[in-house]
């Protein structure tokens, strides 16, 4: 966990095993790593192991045998990411005598602690590089800015210098080459086993995107799917690990079985985006585009992880596509990943309640509370404004490598704005309060993810905007209790402040919030470390695959 000078992490960074063909980052030399056992035990309990398993019961004998096709072509996304996020790891791995530090090396691929601000732990191993291994170790934002060539601002490409030392761009699917067609070639064999068209024809064409770089018609044929059971999600998809821009997309996968019976109690809230979209709490020229109608709220099992998201702090819910077009024209998806939600709030955020939250209090710690907050952040991905309102591009272009720290608190906040709203009409029957003490106690959850993570950014603005707002106290005994009214107040403040941020464009408006507000005091580290202390685990592993689900 992050110190008090955690200003100055944030300052700085603010967010294969196969061959590289031209890597800017020069194979790792040999060491001999002697960690401090307890310190290495202490960085593996931060995980908490988790085994993802679904009812595989109910599906069809061709879907039981499309798993392990979209299982194996998920797992190659995980030699994607190594690379993208580090470079070369067999060298790496094969420097490393200590089991211990292989294992958590491998836990985030790479020799950084992705939930104590990328923290070299291996030795011989410097500050990890702002740019991952998507641009030369050496360039410089000047160097950047003043460059032009071929697929420079692709978010599907490598940047990389000729035998002159000038910058030039490698395609992801060039880079990739073998191993995006080995991808393609599963895909495919996939998509002759379904049955539901709509899930074959987005098969193949994600089969043909990764072979090309060109994602909007799979992105689209994705939106277009409605009854399938199984899914998958795979490519480069988010930016979170280019913290030098924030722009060029990391490798994924999630394999997916959807729960139908959840899936069809929140089918009805994306008919409200329209509406909810006009009521945000903030001026009227931030709120004008229109969202996509057609998005879906849907609930699954995921039953395998790979890649970036699998990286540090796991997902527990999909917004998704990225694609401004795509989303103007038919909105997104929302995926619920309801088991490994489950996980987290029985191991994690209940353990986090009876240290921190008033006992008072506690009785509004609830996972259906935990499920909605999540769910409706997603669905606040959609709200707001996509487009800046001064001719600076789109809003992911103009805030660059602040971009997804303040999309994520973007979510956070609206997603809680709409639980209220949608309360007050009728639409949802728990008491609010719930949502409100639940939403206080992922406060902690996610800080605890860190300043690497957009994620933990996002969170350690929202506490020190609610404190300074007196949304919450801390008690004599050092627990926190929810000021119901002042907490509404400050949420729709935050809301407000956020979409104008975004609507502006404004890089240096954004860079001033996170520099004054991204920080952990001495007092709530302190309160952090009783949860270490305590062996709350931060997160969560998984033992999944095939022989997981019993296949």
């Amino acid at each position: 966990m992050k110190k008090a000078t955690i200003f100055l992490a944030l300052l700085s960074i603010i967010i294969f095993s196969c061959k590289p063909k031209d890597a800017s980052r020069k194979p790792t030399k040999q060491v001999t790593v002697e960690n401090n056992s307890k310190e290495m035990t202490k960085n593996l309990n931060k995980y908490v192991s988790v085994k993802l398993t679904s009812d595989i019961s109910k599906l069809t004998e061709n879907e039981r045998k499309m798993l392990p096709i979209l299982i194996q072509a998920a797992a190659i996304m995980n030699d994607l990411f190594w690379y993208e996020s580090y470079g070369d790891k067999t060298t790496l791995l094969n420097s490393i005598s200590d089991a211990d530090t292989k294992k958590f090396v491998e836990i985030n691929y790479g020799p950084w602690d992705r939930l104590n601000g990328n923290k070299p732990f291996v030795k011989g191993i410097g500050t990890k590089p702002l740019g991952a291994n998507y641009y030369p170790k050496d360039m410089t934002k000047k160097e950047w800015e003043e460059s032009e060539f071929k697929h420079k601002g692709s978010l599907y490409s490598f940047v990389r210098r000729d035998e002159k030392g000038k910058l030039y761009a490698i395609p992801y699917h060039i880079q990739f080459d073998k191993e995006v067609k080995k991808v393609a070639s599963l895909l495919k064999e996939a998509s002759e086993l379904a049955a539901n068209k709509g899930l074959k024809k987005y098969l193949e064409l994600r089969a043909e995107a990764l072979v090309s770089d060109d994602y909007q018609s799979s992105d689209l044929a994705w939106m277009d799917m409605k009854t399938n059971t199984l899914d998958i999600v795979i490519g480069p998809i988010e930016t979170y690990e280019d913290h030098l821009f924030g722009n060029k997309a990391s490798h994924e996968a999630y394999v997916l079985i959807k729960d139908q019976v959840w899936s069809e109690k929140l089918a009805k809230f994306s008919a409200f985006l329209p509406e909810l979209q006009k009521g945000l709490p903030v001026d009227a020229k931030y709120k004008q585009e229109v969202p996509g109608t057609d998005s879906d709220l849907n609930a699954y099992d995921v039953v395998y992880y790979a890649g970036d998201c699998n990286s540090g702090s796991k997902t527990i819910a999909i917004n998704l596509p990225n694609d401004e077009q795509v989303q103007l024209l038919k909105g997104t998806r929302r995926l619920q990943l309801k088991n490994a939600m489950r996980a987290k709030f029985d191991k994690i955020l209940l353990p986090i309640s009876t240290m921190l939250i008033a006992e008072s209090q506690r009785k509004h710690i609830t996972f259906d509370a935990f499920f909605a907050n999540t769910m409706f952040h997603e669905v606040a991905h959609g709200l707001g404004i996509k487009n800046t309102l001064n001719g600076k591009g789109t809003v992911r272009n103009a805030l660059k490598e602040y971009s997804s720290a303040l999309e994520e608190g973007k979510a956070d906040i609206l997603g809680l704005y709409m639980i209220q709203q949608l309360t007050d009409k009728g639409e949802l029957t728990d008491d609010f309060k719930n949502n409100m003490v639940t939403f206080m106690a992922s406060i902690f959850r996610s800080i605890r993810f860190g300043a690497s993570s957009a994620h933990g950014k996002a969170n350690m603005i929202r506490f020190n905007f609610f404190k300074e707002r007196g949304a919450f106290t801390k008690g004599a005994d050092g627990t926190y209790k929810v000021n119901f009214e002042k907490l509404q107040t400050a949420m729709k403040e935050l809301s407000s402040l956020i979409l104008t941020l975004q609507g502006n464009g404004d890089y240096d408006g954004v860079a001033k919030l996170v520099a004054e507000k991204g920080v952990i005091s001495d007092d709530l580290q302190a309160d952090l470390d009783k949860l270490g202390a305590a062996n709350i685990p931060v997160d969560v592993i998984f033992e999944q695959g095939v022989k997981a689900l019993g296949l």
